[in-house]
C-alpha cells in the first residue's frame, strides 16, 4: 500500500480508502444489499491487513449502525492512532425540525452522535454530505470551526457541489479565520468525469484532496454491461448516473483487462489514480475481492496509449450527484 499527504494537509491516508456504507443492519434503515456486522468486521479486518487506514461513513448509513459496526471493529482491530476516520453528516436522522441539515444545532448533536456510535473521542475527516441551501454557510463553517477547537475532529472536509459553492465556502473560512475544508468527497470515475470542468481544477489550485465516491459506477465498470446485482436492482439513484453510451468505455476496460490478465476493477481504478488530482478513491466493498482488486490497483501502471483509450469515448453527462 502507498500513502499520501490528504491534500496539503500533513495527514497521511492510504492510496485506498475504504467506504463503509455496505456495512450496516439491513433491519436498521439500511438497503437489502448491506452487510451485517460479522461480515462487516472480516471485510474492515481484511482492508487493514491490506494496509488501509483510511475509513469513510456517515451518519445516515443504516440509521448510525454503519458507524457502529465501524467503529467497534477498528476498536477491536487496530489502535486508534494508526487509522483515518471520516463520517459525514447532513442527510435526515429523525423526522422533525432540527432532524437534517447543517445548521449549528444539527452539527452540535450529530458530532456527539457520531462520537458515541463510532466510540472515539475525535473524528479525523468530518465532512458535509451535500450542501444544506437552507442554512448560511457562515453558520456551518463557524460551527464545524468550533468542533474542531473543542478537539472532536481534526480536519473538515465537503461532499458534491457546484465548484462555485465550494469556492465560496473556502472564501468565506480564509475571511473568517475559520478552518477551511481540506477534502473534497464528489462523484468521479471514467463514466462519470464532469467534475474535470470545474471541480477539480479548483481543488488543485486550493490544494484540496480529492477522495471520489463510487469510483467503480457503482459497479458497472467490473461486469458485462447488462449484467444486474442486488444492489443495481434496487439502487433508483444509481439507475440516474449513468447512460446506455457507457457502454463503450466499459467494453474497453473489459478489453485492457482480458489484455493485462487482471481484474476490470483494477483497471478503473488504476485511471483514477493516475489522475494528479486524486488522492484516494473510496472504494464499496462486500466481498473479500473487492479489496484485493482495489489494493492491487495502487501497483497497476497505465500507460499512456491505454489512459487514451479509456477516455476518448467519454461523452458529457448530465450533472447529476448533488441530492
Amino acid at each position: 500500500m502507498e500513502y499520501v499527504k490528504l491534500g496539503s494537509t500533513g495527514l497521511e491516508v492510504s492510496r485506498i480508502c475504504l467506504g463503509c456504507m455496505s456495512f450496516g443492519e439491513p433491519d436498521r434503515g439500511g438497503h437489502p444489499w448491506s452487510l451485517p456486522e460479522d461480515e462487516s468486521r472480516t471485510l474492515i479486518r481484511q482492508a487493514l491487513d491490506a494496509g488501509i487506514n483510511f475509513f469513510d461513513t456517515a451518519n445516515v448509513y443504516s440509521a448510525g449502525s454503519s458507524e457502529e459496526i465501524t467503529g467497534r471493529a477498528l476498536a477491536d482491530f487496530t489502535s486508534r492512532d494508526d487509522v483515518v476516520i471520516a463520517t459525514k453528516l447532513n442527510g435526515r436522522m429523525r423526522p422533525g425540525p432540527n432532524g437534517a441539515g447543517l445548521s449549528r444545532k444539527a452539527i452540535m448533536t450529530e458530532i456527539d452522535h457520531s462520537l458515541r456510535r463510532l466510540g472515539t473521542d475525535y473524528i479525523d475527516l468530518y465532512q458535509i454530505h451535500r450542501w444544506d441551501p437552507n442554512t448560511p454557510i457562515e453558520e456551518t463553517l463557524e460551527a464545524l470551526h468550533d468542533v474542531v477547537k473543542a478537539g472532536k475532529a481534526r480536519y473538515i472536509g465537503a461532499s458534491s457541489m457546484w465548484a462555485w459553492q465550494f469556492s465560496k465556502a473556502l472564501h468565506v473560512a480564509d475571511l473568517n479565520g475559520w478552518t477551511r475544508f481540506a477534502t473534497m468527497q464528489n462523484h468521479y470515475n471514467l463514466l462519470y468525469r464532469e467534475e474535470e470542468r470545474e471541480m477539480l481544477p479548483l481543488c488543485a489550485d486550493e490544494g484540496i484532496g480529492v477522495i471520489p465516491w463510487s469510483p467503480l459506477a457503482r459497479g458497472r465498470l467490473t461486469r458485462d454491461w447488462d449484467t444486474s446485482t442486488n444492489r443495481s436492482e434496487s439502487d433508483e439513484f444509481g439507475d440516474s448516473l449513468y447512460l446506455d453510451s457507457d457502454r463503450e468505455i466499459v467494453e474497453r476496460v473489459a478489453g485492457i483487462a482480458e489484455t493485462r490478465g487482471i481484474p476490470k476493477a483494477q483497471v478503473a481504478l488504476a485511471w483514477l489514480l493516475s489522475r494528479s488530482e486524486i488522492t484516494a478513491p473510496i472504494i464499496g466493498a462486500t466481498k473479500p475481492h473487492h479489496i484485493t482488486d482495489a489494493a492491487a490497483a495502487v501497483e497497476v501502471p497505465l500507460t499512456d496509449d491505454e489512459i487514451t483509450s479509456l477516455e476518448n469515448p467519454y461523452a458529457p453527462h448530465k450533472v447529476v450527484g448533488f441530492a
